[in-house]
Parts: C-alpha cells; sequence; structure tokens
C-alpha cells in the first residue's frame, strides 16, 4: 500500500514542463533528516538563477529526442559553496547542452545544510545526491538509459558532492527506506568541473566546509569530508578540470584528487588551463579553457570502455 501512495505521489507531484523537460520531487512525502516547518525556498536572479534554502529536493530531467539519445545519463550537482546553488549557470545550461549530444541530463536541487529545518545537516547533501543517482536509474528504461552509464558533475562545491557520491556511496544513515533504496548510487563516472575536494588546511574552501560542516568540526570529520582521503580501487573513472589562477578554489584540491585517482590505478583524465579564474562555467570568453566542453566529449566517449 505504502509503495502505491508513492507511486501515485511521483505521478500528482511531477510535473511535465514540456516534451522533453519532467521535474520530480526525490522523496515521498517530507524528506528524511527533515523537519516540516513551513520554511520557504528563496530564488534570486541576478544574471544568474540562485536558489536558497531548498525545502522540496527534485530533479529536473531533460532528455533528448529519443533518436539521438546514447544511453548516457549525466546527474549534475550546481555549486554555491552549499549556501546557494547556481542553479542555470552549473546546472540547467549545461543540461541542455548534454541534451545536444544526446546525453539525458538531470539537475538535482538538493538541500542545503545552512537551512533551520534539517536534521544532522552535514548528511543533507550526500543523501540527496545517492537518491538522485538511484532514481535515475529506476527511470532507465522509460528514459532510455543504460544503467551501467550513469555519471555523476558538479562543480565547485557541487564537485565536492559529486566526489563525495563517487567515494561514500553507500554510507548510510537512520531512516526509513523504499524500492529505490535497493539500487545503487555509485556513479559510473564522475566529472569535476574546480572542485571543492579537500577541508584540509590550505586546500580547504573555507565556505563550503563552514557551511557543511561548521568551524569546530572534529579532524575525523574534516578528514571524512576529504575527498582524497577517501578513494579506492573501486572509485568511477574521474574527469578533472581546473584553472591555475582559480583564487577560490585552490588548483590543489583538483590535485590532491587526481593523485589519490592515479596511487590507485582508477582512470583518470585532468585538465588544468593557465586562465580562466573560479566559477567559469562554459568557459566562454575565458580564452583556451572555452576547449573544456570539447575535450570532455571525447572523454566521454570513451570513459567505461
Amino acid at each position: 500500500m505504502k509503495k502505491l501512495v508513492f507511486i501515485l505521489s511521483i505521478l500528482t507531484s511531477s510535473v511535465i514542463v514540456n516534451a522533453q523537460e519532467i521535474v520530480l520531487p526525490l522523496w515521498e512525502g517530507t524528506p528524511p533528516l527533515q523537519k516540516d516547518m513551513g520554511l520557504e525556498e528563496k530564488v534570486v536572479e541576478e544574471g544568474i538563477i540562485r536558489i536558497e534554502n531548498v525545502q522540496i529536493p527534485q530533479i529536473d530531467v531533460f532528455l533528448p529526442s529519443k533518436q539521438m539519445r546514447n544511453g548516457q545519463a549525466v546527474v549534475i550537482f550546481p555549486g554555491g559553496g552549499y549556501g546557494i546553488l547556481a542553479y542555470d549557470w552549473e546546472g540547467r545550461d549545461f543540461a541542455k547542452w548534454l541534451n545536444a549530444q544526446g546525453i539525458v541530463a538531470i539537475v538535482v536541487k538538493y538541500r542545503l545544510p545552512n537551512s533551520k529545518s534539517l536534521i544532522d545537516a552535514k548528511e543533507v547533501p550526500l543523501l540527496d545526491a545517492q537518491r538522485a543517482v538511484r532514481l535515475t536509474r529506476s527511470h532507465a528504461e522509460d528514459w532510455g538509459i543504460d544503467p551501467a552509464k550513469v555519471g555523476v558533475m558538479g562543480f565547485s562545491a557541487g564537485g565536492h558532492l559529486a566526489s563525495t557520491v563517487s567515494t561514500q556511496y553507500d554510507h548510510e544513515v537512520d531512516r526509513s527506506t523504499d524500492a529505490i533504496d535497493q539500487l545503487s548510487a555509485k556513479p559510473s563516472f564522475s566529472i569535476l568541473a574546480y572542485p571543492v575536494i579537500s577541508f584540509r588546511d590550505a586546500s580547504a574552501h573555507s565556505g563550503s566546509r563552514k557551511n557543511l560542516i561548521g568551524d569546530n568540526a572534529s579532524q575525523e570529520l574534516i578528514d571524512r569530508f576529504s575527498g582524497e582521503l577517501n578513494v579506492t580501487d573501486e572509485t568511477p573513472p574521474t574527469f578533472l578540470v581546473h584553472a591555475q589562477d582559480d583564487s577560490g578554489v585552490p588548483i590543489e584540491n583538483s590535485l590532491l584528487y587526481y593523485d589519490a585517482l592515479n596511487a590507485h590505478k582508477v582512470p583518470a583524465s585532468l585538465h588544468i588551463y593557465p586562465q580562466g579564474g573560479h566559477g567559469f562555467g562554459f568557459g566562454i570568453g575565458k580564452g583556451p579553457v572555452s576547449g573544456w566542453r570539447d575535450v570532455l566529449l571525447d572523454w566521454l566517449k570513451t570513459v567505461g570502455q
């Protein structure tokens, strides 16, 4: 009966924005590790769309025409320092671009740990990320996806989240589960753009670390959320891109993660550009970094082969 109610909830809650875009909630009812406090999210458009205080996490699914789909799917986590989501700049815009390449794209509106409605807030972004990967796999047949070709993509703090789900995909918290939770949350591959990786000392992006685990986190917690310390032989193949002049998130973050991947013989592709700064997105007007998406497409054609 509970399963039927959930299915009906999905059917009534989902919104088909147009023939190729679908919006689905991540969870049935009140999401796990959250209290219903009647809070509302805030959306601000000032050049880009910024979303704050997410209360109803969801996925926006962008589908290419059926004849274009190549079986790949990319689950996208926008950045914003775990304080906001740069929802179009590092989310919807990239989803539309991936669609043009025949790739199904899923933008995740994940909950941010600074919301007062959350219980054990540090666990919530990862929980939403795992759910997004599982929910995508649950729709593989409907959306023309190969379940073995579901990757993740993240920008800045969204890159931290993508690397966290890539290394802690089987991490669990005490909560009720359903049939979707029986599916794997392990990404098939990862794409990390100027990612926050390490919460340790000089490499740390202090804003992301403060928002996720607080100012006085234990060393154990700092290490748990430092991606370079959690890479194993099972971590998925990874593409990294970063600018050398990034003053927001030091380039050492990508270097540390690449070194860890290489040490575990995980296939990895690291691309460093001398200029581009932080948050370059598509890289348009930023010189050589504007070509990074072409390099990514070449990598996507061979990843997992």
